[in-house]
C-alpha cells in the first residue's frame, strides 16, 4: 500500500512500529486544563476520535478517566490494545469520526488528538452533537513542532518540503482559526503548553519515517532522504542528540 494513500483512515498502516515509538506524547498538564475548563470529575467519559495508537488516551486512562477510542485503521488500533490493555477503562471502537457507534449524549468530553484534519466535516460536526451530553466540550489537540525555532529545526523542516509526497497539502496547520470557529458551537478557547522530544540519529530515522508523507524504504528518493537526514544529524546534534520543540494547543469549546 503506497503511503500517500488518497484514504486517510490508511494512511498510517506501514507506519505503526514508527508511530507507537517515535510520535510526541502529551503534557501533563491538559488534564488539570480540563478538570478546571471542562469540569472533568472521575466519572467522565471520553471519546478520543482518531485515537490511532492509543497516545492520547493513555493520557487520560493514567488519569483514571474511561475513555472510548475510536479508530478505523486496523493496525493502529491493534498497536492501541496492545498499549492499553491494562486499563480496565479503555474501550477499544472500530469506528470512524462521522459514525461513531457510541450512544446518543453518553460522552463528557471528545477529544481530537492530532487527528481532526481528517475529519472536519458536518457529518463529524452532527455526530459529535449527537453523542455529547448536554453542556459536554470538544478539545482539539495538536504537537505543533517548532519550525524555525532553532537551526535544526530549520533545517529539518526543508528537508520536509524537499521529500515529503504531500507534505504541505496535509499538514494539521491548514486547520485554521476560521476552521475551527466554524466547528465549534459558539466561543472557543486556546491554551499553549510547551513539549519536546529529544533523538539519537535512528529515534530521529523513526520520527521521520512515521510520517504519511515521508517515503518509506523501497519508495522512490527514500535513501536519497535518509542520506540527508544523516548529514542534518551530524551537523547539528549536541552530545549526540537532537531536540524537537512544540507548542501544543488544547482548542477546547462546545
Amino acid at each position: 500500500m503506497p503511503a500517500a494513500s488518497s484514504a486517510p483512515e490508511q494512511r498510517f498502516s506501514d507506519r505503526v512500529e514508527n508511530y507507537v515509538r517515535y510520535r510526541p506524547g502529551y503534557p501533563q498538564e491538559i488534564i488539570p486544563l480540563l478538570q478546571r475548563e471542562a469540569g472533568l470529575t472521575p466519572q467522565s467519559v471520553i471519546a478520543d476520535i482518531g485515537s490511532g495508537t492509543g497516545i492520547s488516551a493513555e493520557l487520560f486512562l493514567k488519569a483514571g478517566f474511561s475513555v472510548h477510542a475510536v479508530e478505523p485503521n486496523g493496525d493502529m488500533r491493534a498497536a492501541a490494545e496492545r498499549l492499553l490493555a491494562p486499563f480496565p477503562n479503555f474501550h477499544s471502537v472500530n469506528a470512524s469520526a462521522q459514525a461513531t457507534t457510541l450512544p446518543d449524549h453518553s460522552i463528557d468530553l471528545i477529544v481530537a488528538a492530532q487527528a481532526f484534519h481528517w475529519f472536519n466535516s458536518p457529518e463529524t460536526r452532527s455526530e459529535f452533537n449527537r453523542i455529547l451530553k448536554p453542556g459536554g466540550h470538544i478539545a482539539l489537540i495538536w504537537n505543533e513542532r517548532k519550525l524555525d525555532s532553532t537551526p535544526f529545526l530549520r533545517v529539518f523542516e526543508q528537508l520536509l518540503l524537499t521529500f515529503g509526497t504531500d507534505y504541505t497539502a496535509i499538514r494539521h496547520e491548514n486547520v485554521n482559526a476560521a476552521a475551527l470557529a466554524s466547528f465549534f458551537s459558539g466561543p472557543y478557547a486556546t491554551h499553549t503548553f510547551a513539549n519536546e522530544q529529544r533523538f539519537d540519529f535512528e529515534g530521529l530515522k523513526g520520527r521521520l519515517l512515521s510520517s504519511s508523507y515521508a517515503p518509506a524504504e523501497g519508495q522512490p528518493r527514500h535513501e536519497e532522504m535518509i542520506a540527508e537526514l544523516r548529514r542534518i544529524f551530524d551537523a547539528h546534534q549536541v552530545a549526540g542528540q537532537v531536540c524537537f520543540e512544540y507548542d501544543t494547543r488544547v482548542h477546547l469549546g462546545h
